[in-house]
């Protein structure tokens, strides 16, 4: 039985290693969404969106605008099996 670790949005962005403001950012426009949100509306992250995150992160360095990796999640055309841990 493995209790699922979650972050909250400080932790988390640290752990993906973005700030605090560009993970709100992610939030905001759309790139991802909490894993839970508690009753009193704080956001926690799992160890799947934390790499969801690097990977949004590893794709915008390398050219790819924001936009363009929103469209591909929401395409369904992104797979974390082939990300770098």
């Amino acid at each position: 039985m493995s209790e699922k670790k979650l972050l909250a949005v400080g932790p988390a962005a640290k752990e993906a290693g973005i700030s605090r403001q560009t993970l709100q950012y992610y939030l905001m426009v759309g790139l991802l969404e909490p894993s839970e949100t508690t009753e009193t509306g704080r956001r926690l992250f799992d160890h799947k969106t934390i790499e969801r995150i690097k990977l949004i992160k590893k794709l915008n360095e390398s050219g790819y605008p924001l936009r363009a990796i929103r469209e591909l999640f929401m395409e369904g055309r992104t797979d974390l099996k082939g990300s770098e841990q």
